[in-house]
């Protein structure tokens, strides 16, 4: 890994990453979950198909999936071809299809149904992660919660603010330096960031609007 370092305000993380926020808050003034979604069961549903898929084309193929299949029952009846058939242009189709019905069937014997709003509800669903949890919890719930998607976890070690590689572990250390009441404005702000700015290969950092805080670690 290679270091290049440059001076940044802010001798303490929590203040810099609070200055960061404002910046970046006026900057994408809209930071929004970029899935489309009516209810907390679509967006569930969304956040699995999301894995390794763009949310461009899981909004493409939930279109027409959550008219076939408005409820958990519909996909707990449905064959597991029939749904791999519906999701296959997000990829790991079958890994997805095992992973929706299971979390269908739990919804159902468990819940009635109805989307659980605890973390540890989500979390004993099946096929259910942090990352798809706190994805729901922040965006269906407004209970906050940071999801650790590619963009959050490539723009926290590039900002010096975690080492870890493990998304869990790097969910802890921006828990301790971002404030509660942010969690989930702050995973859409890095987001967004990631997409205009700050790519893998080549992030735009003489655009950067925060590149003044940014320590740049650059992999």
């Amino acid at each position: 890994m290679t270091v290049k370092k440059q001076p940044f305000r802010g001798t303490d993380d929590r203040r810099r990453v609070g200055t960061m926020i404002g910046i970046l808050g006026a900057e994408y003034p809209d930071a929004h979950c970029m899935l489309n979604f009516s209810n907390a069961f679509q967006l569930l549903i969304s956040t699995i198909l999301a894995a390794q898929c763009t949310d461009v084309m899981v909004n493409r193929v939930t279109e027409t999936l959550f008219q076939d299949y408005p409820s958990p029952q519909e996909f707990v009846d449905a064959s597991p071809d029939d749904i791999e058939q519906a999701i296959y242009k997000t990829g790991f189709y079958r890994n997805k299809t095992k992973s929706i019905k299971k979390c269908c069937q739990a919804l159902i014997d468990k819940h009635d149904g109805q989307v659980p709003s605890t973390m540890e509800e989500l979390l004993a669903l099946g096929g259910v992660g942090r990352k798809t949890a706190n994805c729901v919890l922040g965006n269906a719930f407004a209970v906050p919660g940071i999801v650790v998607d590619t963009h959050v976890k490539r723009l926290a070690h590039r900002m010096g603010y975690t080492t870890e590689s493990n998304p869990d572990k790097i969910e802890r250390d921006l828990c301790e330096i971002v404030p509660k009441k942010e969690w989930t404005h702050f995973s859409h702000l890095l987001a967004d960031h990631g997409r205009k700015y700050c790519a893998a290969r080549k992030p735009l950092c003489d655009e950067c609007p925060v590149e003044h805080l940014c320590p740049k670690i650059l992999a």
